[in-house]
């Protein structure tokens, strides 16, 4: 497997195209961390330094995620391409529901532009307020600005922050239409693992403490599994068999042919433990800007461990599971669509009948994709910050008292303390991007009759070329 693997990364060199594409997308990613060592003006970073350890498990941690770090610093990367991100979802959600934009995507190469125009737009308007609102979080911490003129320093720094993230943008569409992969996803990809080596001296300092090896050996145990489950759901396909009737073209009878359709177990992909994350972040945002005491509470009910924060986080991560697919994948359309290319499933009769099959189906894939990801993301969360079982009604300090007399389960209640960048929502999009863009590369070198990473045998593009030759 390694031997493939040097081939593959040789082969890669040999050919021209690929060689200046990865050139090209390696360049941009420089780029792109580049400006993380370039501050918003009149900001104290040692000041900032402090303040940020009280608003790392809000709305401006979870941004922080997705901005490599740059939010922590306050880069003029800080937003990242998070509002990006947000633009092109709401669009997508709103070309399934609204019939004007609906049609100005079936226009074509026209129409896809004109949308992308649109979702450029409301990423300006998303930054200018997203920008407001960490500026005048700045501006109320004591001794973190310098600027004498309040307003010069909010009008500067949402300029600022406006611009970087135009500027990623800009970079994210030139990885993809000039390098390797899906450029928005490749940066969100190289800020979370520009961070692993941070994380991996905090595990190397902790497992030097004999008190605390074994939990760590414990956690690396379970992220290697939980890394290993995720790239096998992720590779996972249910195939729906599909036949072809016979047809006449001109006076030629074309035969039948079988064929299938493709189904990704987790079709939702990260995308609603994103949409949950975020929305469980507000009251937590919100609480951190006011010290008004039902705010402080409010602040504690929706922190990391507590029972009532981790149900609504499942429920969220299920709830967006089913929205995201239930607007993406229209059982009833592909099922006309089957319909019309004289297409249909063995045993199943075309038009409704067809299109409940996909239903049920759908909703089976859809429960288990949801399952898998509330099962990778809370086992690392609670491993990571434990869980409240206090605060649980009736039984919470029963239990509380329970796991705290056993030896070995303290854990369970405070987590291990290490680096959020072991979370189950960075590996789902470390793992997923890695893959995703490993794909592309193979398939290119198999189109142009090279070995792909996995060699000869484990290329099935490779095998169906050769077969047909």
């Amino acid at each position: 497997m390694f031997e493939s693997f040097i081939n593959a990364i040789r082969n890669l060199w040999q050919v021209p195209e690929l060689r200046k594409r990865v050139i090209f997308t390696l360049l941009m990613l420089v780029v792109y961390r580049a400006g993380i060592h370039i501050p918003v003006p009149g900001i104290d970073q040692e000041t900032l330094k402090t303040i940020w350890g009280d608003a790392a498990n809000t709305l401006f941690g979870v941004l922080d995620l997705f901005s490599g770090g740059n939010l922590r610093r306050i880069s003029i990367f800080a937003l990242g391409i998070m509002p990006y991100i947000t633009s092109s979802i709401i669009f997508q959600l709103m070309t399934s529901v609204y019939p004007a934009l609906k049609k100005i995507q079936e226009e074509g190469e026209l129409g896809r532009r004109k949308i992308t125009q649109y979702t450029r737009y409301l990423t300006v308007a998303l930054c200018l307020v997203q920008g407001t609102a960490i500026i005048l979080w700045l501006n109320r911490q004591p001794g973190l600005v310098s600027f004498s003129n309040k307003w010069g320093f909010v009008i500067l720094g949402v300029l600022t922050l406006t611009a970087g993230t135009m500027f990623i943008m800009w970079i994210g569409e030139q990885i993809t239409e000039r390098g390797i992969g899906n450029g928005i996803s490749l940066l969100i990809f190289a800020g979370i693992i520009v961070n692993l080596p941070n994380a991996i001296t905090q595990l190397y300092e902790r497992i030097k403490d004999p008190s605390s090896a074994l939990f760590v050996i414990i956690l690396v145990i379970v992220m290697v599994l939980v890394t290993s489950g995720v790239v096998f759901v992720e590779r996972g396909l249910r195939k729906i068999p599909t036949n072809h009737a016979r047809r006449m073209v001109g006076r030629q009878m074309i035969q039948g042919q079988a064929s299938h359709i493709p189904l990704k177990v987790n079709i939702a992909g990260v995308i609603p433990v994103i949409f949950a994350s975020s929305i469980l972040a507000i009251p937590q945002t919100i609480a951190t800007l006011s010290s008004w005491q039902p705010l402080q509470r409010l602040q504690n009910l929706f922190s990391g461990g507590h029972p009532l924060y981790e149900l609504l986080f499942v429920a969220g991560i299920i709830f967006f599971c089913f929205f995201y697919v239930s607007i993406v994948f229209n059982a009833d359309e592909v099922a006309e669509n089957l319909r019309k290319q004289g297409a249909f499933i063995p045993g199943i009769r075309p038009g409704k009948r067809t299109g409940d099959y996909l239903n049920g189906i759908l909703t089976r894939l859809t429960t288990v994709g949801a399952i898998y990801l509330v099962v990778v993301c809370l086992i690392p969360q609670i491993m990571i910050s434990g869980f409240r079982f206090q605060a649980l009604p009736f039984v919470g300090e029963w239990l509380y008292n329970v796991i705290n007399g056993i030896p070995g389960l303290g854990w369970l209640l405070t987590g291990l303390g290490v680096s959020f960048y072991f979370g189950g929502t960075s590996l789902l999009i470390a793992v997923g991007v890695a893959m995703d863009t490993v794909a592309q590369v193979e398939s290119q070198l198999v189109m142009r009759h090279y070995d792909g990473f996995l060699g000869p045998r484990g290329t099935r593009l490779k095998g169906r070329r050769v077969n047909n030759s």
